[in-house]
């Protein structure tokens, strides 16, 4: 049995993928990832095999986030289609190998279209994938808002999510059809369904982002897609840890920040002026210690097991995206969210609902408003209410998941 497994997106967006795989090979299936060239390591590390498929994603982001892009969002996404259907299109059906089973796709549009029509070519099962509840029309909740998509005040939710796939439809229709053309495909038509398929994965736990998607949408909410992470904190986090009472974390993880020194010294300011240290994780932004001259009750570090660090840690304060949540939220860890783009705004709004933390007021935090925000996230009431959501959240997506596609 072979499986390609399809993403591009930050870190975010691969390490879901990454579970997915490794799920699907402890079924004993051969799992093949295409995502973006610098985040290929994720897999290669899980044993799977590996192709990149696009630009280095640490760039686009950079650039994105900063508003140095040099290229529009339709010539971004026909570069993408055309990158991922070619690399899943070698994958799934390799010179002398078996043809896959299925194509599992998530991140971004343009990858998600390539994959799918990699699939159609082949006539393999397409399985679309999201990670958070807000990309699938549901009667709840609103679509998340794109560039130039209109929104008038007194249209419901159904409405709104229609002028969505007309929208979407806009800006990323001409370079999709274009590629299927290519290769030889009809038109996409409704592009937002289309990469979604005719049956989704939500990857997502259902307490922190329910769904009830609207009649027509074949969603199988799996629970989130967990890659479980045994490796030991370093030396100097230990000690830390060791050295003095639960400390708070910050990191946006694989978010660049539009002003990242200002974001740094408000994160500082605000944890030490409440008393607190810090665990500051620097991710793509670059934090460090050193934008405020900290003292030693701040620890500037890089990556680490963020699963066996967030149990330990007073609050986490972080950028709202689906992995990290989850995990804060499998520790019971009180949550500052302080969203940048896309699904973050959600992630934020739900984790405020839920009473385990708080959702900042736009993406640019200062000291008073950090500090406004930790002091809900550090009342006893919040972490009690933090504690409590742990036993509910489902720790089984990846197995749920790979026993869909091995079943397809």
């Amino acid at each position: 049995m072979r499986v390609v497994l399809s993403t591009y997106g930050s870190r975010g967006d691969v390490e879901p993928i990454v579970a997915l795989g490794l799920a699907l090979a402890g079924r004993g299936a051969r799992v093949h990832v295409c995502a973006p060239p610098d985040l290929g390591w994720l897999a290669e590390e899980a044993g799977l095999e590996f192709s990149g498929a696009g630009r280095h994603v640490q760039e686009m982001a950079t650039v994105a986030m900063t508003g140095k892009v040099k290229v529009s969002l339709p010539e971004i996404t026909a570069e993408l289609a055309a990158a991922f259907h070619e690399a899943v299109r070698a994958a799934a059906a390799p010179a002398g190998g078996a043809a896959a089973v299925a194509v599992v796709s998530a991140g971004v549009i343009g990858a998600q279209a390539g994959a799918r029509s990699a699939a159609d070519l082949l006539g393999v099962p397409y399985f679309g994938t999201t990670f958070s509840t807000n990309a699938i029309p549901t009667a709840e909740l609103p679509p998340m808002r794109w560039p130039g998509q209109p929104a008038p005040d007194d249209a419901g939710n159904e409405a709104l999510w229609k002028l969505n796939a007309e929208h979407l439809g806009t800006l990323f229709g001409p370079p999709v059809d274009a590629q299927r053309a290519a290769a030889g495909l009809p038109p996409a038509g409704n592009v937002r369904d289309h990469v979604l398929g005719e049956r989704t994965f939500l990857a997502s736990d259902p307490v922190l982002g329910p769904c009830t998607p609207l009649p027509g949408y074949d969603v199988a909410q799996t629970g989130a897609w967990i890659r479980p992470d045994k490796r030991p904190l370093p030396g100097d986090v230990e000690a830390f840890l060791a050295d003095g009472p639960p400390p708070v974390y910050a990191g946006f993880g694989s978010m660049p920040l539009r002003d990242a020194a200002a974001t740094g010294r408000a994160v500082i300011e605000a944890v030490r002026g409440a008393g607190r240290r810090l665990v500051l994780g620097s991710g793509w932004a670059g934090l460090s210690g050193e934008l405020t001259g900290a003292d030693d009750a701040v620890l500037t570090i890089g990556e680490v097991n963020q699963q066996a660090l967030f149990p330990r840690v007073a609050a986490v304060v972080h950028h709202g995206g689906a992995g990290t949540t989850t995990t804060a939220a499998r520790a019971g860890a009180p949550q500052v969210i302080v969203p940048q783009v896309a699904d973050q705004p959600y992630w934020a709004s739900r984790v405020a609902e839920l009473g385990a933390g708080v959702a900042h007021d736009g993406p640019l935090p200062t000291t008073e408003s950090l500090s406004a925000a930790l002091e809900v996230a550090l009342a006893s009431r919040t972490r009690d209410r933090a504690a409590a959501l742990v036993p509910a959240i489902r720790a089984d997506g990846a197995a749920v998941a790979a026993d869909l596609v091995l079943g397809a």
